[in-house]
């Protein structure tokens, strides 16, 4: 029996990771693709983070490259594998959890193949787990190639023709911009896009808000209260420019296809050949089988990570405790947290 499974090779299940070996913990970390950082190389080609290198290291090893430089998402996908090989952490990859429960005052962790035990277990699955697509793109017809931002590479896979990208977070924004060289682009967003520029005075945006305290601040804070009423915003000055530029032609929110035809909340509507869904991602947590870990309405239940069931924790989800909560560079805040608990628990037992 293991002291802890980490569930999730990630950024924030290496990081706890980490952490428990510093103290000698026996552990083990299951990834679910076939290597560290698949999560990563499977996003589309272009992606580059929005925070530079300096703001994208694990604890105890810096990610390589000019500091003020923002990474690819390989260079990302090759610092975890990195990082995993520095501290020799012990992941099983191709892993495939198909349920967790309790078991004799512990864990069973059940794979395809075998059953593992722990006496506590730590949920690294991140926020990035089903895609979430509105229920009316089944209406789209077979000729209209449609996919969501998960399973978007590159230009390649598109038609000839119109392409709606739905959703105006960053990826849909990154998107959409770079089809603006081989396509007529239309973007959907369901509320006003509120944007930011990547450096300010020479400095990454992301600087001042570190100097602030905006990415370490609690979310019960007034400061982090605030923050949580903001609006989610677009980094760099790319989309503004192709707005003004009539390259990108923005729309309210897309409410119903019929036919080749998307409507918008304005009632106004477009012929398209090609949709891409950059609405987001839910979560599945029906695995998860243990009394006591979901509210009435389905929600985990935890308090900044520690669940309300003894010995089960979560690490890397949004705002868990605060903005930077499921970001590289500082995903190792709660971590060492939630590390610190775990050895807590275990001193108690």
């Amino acid at each position: 029996m293991y002291d802890v499974i980490i569930i999730g090779a990630g950024q924030a299940g290496l990081a706890v990771g980490y952490y428990l070996s510093q103290r000698n913990k026996s552990f083990i970390i299951l990834e679910r693709n076939a290597s560290v950082g698949d999560s990563w190389v499977q996003r589309y080609d272009s992606l580059h983070l929005f925070t530079p290198r300096r703001y994208n290291s694990l604890p105890g090893f810096d990610f390589p490259g000019k500091l003020d430089g923002f990474p690819s998402k390989d260079e990302a996908a090759l610092y975890l594998k990195a990082y995993t090989k520095e501290f020799n952490l012990p992941v099983r990859t191709s892993e495939h959890v198909l349920s967790i429960s309790r078991e004799n005052g512990g864990f069973q962790v059940n794979l395809t193949s075998e059953q593992l035990f722990a006496h506590q277990v730590v949920i690294a699955t991140g926020p990035f787990q089903e895609p979430a697509i509105p229920q009316f793109a089944s209406s789209l017809p077979e000729v209209v190639n449609q996919m969501h931002s998960s399973e978007y590479r590159n230009a390649s896979q598109l038609h000839d023709g119109s392409v709606l990208v739905v959703g105006a977070g960053n990826s849909g924004a990154q998107i959409a911009c770079e089809l603006t060289a081989t396509h007529d682009v239309h973007l959907a967003a369901s509320k006003s896009i509120s944007q930011l520029p990547l450096t300010l005075l020479g400095r990454s945006i992301f600087w001042y808000f570190d100097k602030a305290g905006l990415m370490k601040a609690h979310k019960s804070t007034a400061v982090g209260k605030w923050l949580r009423k903001k609006p989610e915003y677009v980094y760099g000055n790319e989309l503004r420019n192709r707005i003004r530029e009539n390259k990108i032609i923005v729309h309210p929110r897309a409410v119903r296809a019929d036919g080749k035809r998307i409507t918008f909340s304005d009632q106004r509507s477009i012929e398209v050949s090609n949709v891409i869904w950059a609405t987001g991602f839910k979560r599945n947590d029906a695995w998860i089988r243990i009394p006591g870990a979901f509210d009435s309405d389905g929600q985990i239940r935890h308090t900044d990570g520690v669940s309300s069931v003894q010995g089960l924790y979560y690490i890397g989800m949004q705002w868990q405790t605060s903005r930077g909560s499921s970001l590289l560079g500082w995903v190792k805040i709660d971590a060492q947290k939630i590390a610190d608990k775990i050895c807590e628990a275990t001193e108690q037992a």
